[in-house]
Parts: structure tokens; C-alpha cells; sequence
């Protein structure tokens, strides 16, 4: 009977942790837009509350993954085929990665966000922090995190790049709805955090 390769525990635990900070990053962002020259002139950040629902829809995806989907996708581990499975490193199944479907789904949603709140809400002004916190910093975590399963020997390469491909899909869409239907401005209040 084949034995897979060691996988790698620092690996396992590094993705988890970038994940995880990703995720905490998509929910802590707030929306940066070009106020209403009627308002007021000038860039605004407002934190939501209501980035949970998009949030939450992915995280849930992930879980339905992970508890799901792999059954049903039977992608195999590297080192892992059907006269080995239930070995040791090979109690289930590679596809889809749930840390790159879930890293790269929030990347995904920054983008979304990001590109709704530059063309719709700021009048197709930039804004650099904007960009850093929805865009920039989620794919540096993102593409780490996709290197490391591999590297980590946890998934192959078309299992991770996979899997993230469907998770920027996916979460790009639901970031655009989001941004499309909530306002990034908090109405009347003006309060920083919007509920």
C-alpha cells in the first residue's frame, strides 16, 4: 500500500493563519468612497456591519466544502489514490482547498467591493488605501496561502490554484452585489459605523 509524503504541520498551520487573516481583514475594512460634493467634499471610510452577510455566505461555503463537496469531488491528496485512502495523510480528500477557496473568495470580495465603490460610488476616483486594504493585501495572503498548500504537500497544484480560481469567482460576485446594494456613505447619521 503507497504511503503519501509527510505533509507539513508549519505549512498547515501558516495557510490556516492567512486564511483566518484574510477573512478578519474582509470584516474589519471599511468602505472608502468620495463623498457627495452636496455633503460634503473629500474621501470617507464607514465600517459596516453589514459585510457579514457576504462574509458569512463565503465562510458558509467553505464549511459546506469542507464538509461536503470534497466527498462528492473525490480529488485525491498528492501521494493519495483509492487503495490508500483512510492511511495516514490520506483521511480525505484535496479538492476544492478550503484555505485557498475561502483566502482567495475574500480576495474576491475586495475586489468586488473595491471596484464597485471606485466606479459607482466615488465617481471612478482611486484611492490608494482603498486598494491596499480590499485588493493588495488580501492577494499577497491569498497567493501565500496557495503556495504554502502546495508547498505543504496538503494539495496539489491544480487542486489549490483550482480552488482559488472558484473562490475569486465567487467572492468577486458577491462583493459587487453587496457593494451594488449597500451604500458605503451610513445615510443621515454620518456615523463612522454603519449598521
Amino acid at each position: 500500500m503507497l504511503i503519501p509524503d509527510e505533509r507539513s504541520e508549519a505549512w498547515d498551520t501558516a495557510t490556516t493563519v492567512l486564511t483566518l487573516s484574510t477573512v478578519g481583514l474582509g470584516l474589519v475594512m471599511p468602505r472608502v468612497f468620495y463623498a457627495d460634493p452636496e455633503v460634503t467634499v473629500g474621501w470617507k471610510a464607514r465600517f459596516h456591519l453589514s459585510v457579514l452577510a457576504p462574509t458569512m455566505t463565503l465562510a458558509a461555503l467553505t464549511l459546506l466544502n469542507e464538509h461536503t463537496l470534497k466527498e462528492q469531488f473525490k480529488g485525491y491528496r498528492p501521494g493519495c489514490e483509492e487503495a490508500n485512502m483512510g492511511v495516514p495523510g490520506c483521511e480525505d480528500y484535496g479538492m476544492f482547498s478550503s484555505h485557498s477557496l475561502l483566502s482567495f473568495s475574500m480576495l474576491g470580495q475586495g475586489l468586488g467591493i473595491f471596484v464597485i465603490d471606485t466606479a459607482k460610488w466615488s465617481g471612478g476616483r482611486f484611492n490608494v488605501g482603498a486598494f491596499s486594504g480590499h485588493v493588495a493585501v488580501p492577494a499577497i495572503l491569498s497567493v501565500i496561502t496557495a503556495l504554502g498548500r502546495s508547498a505543504g504537500n496538503w494539495e496539489s497544484s491544480g487542486q489549490v490554484w483550482g480552488s482559488a480560481g472558484v473562490g475569486l469567482a465567487t467572492g468577486f460576485a458577491l462583493g459587487a452585489l453587496y457593494a451594488t446594494m449597500q451604500r458605503p456613505e451610513c445615510g443621515y447619521t454620518g456615523s463612522l459605523i454603519c449598521w
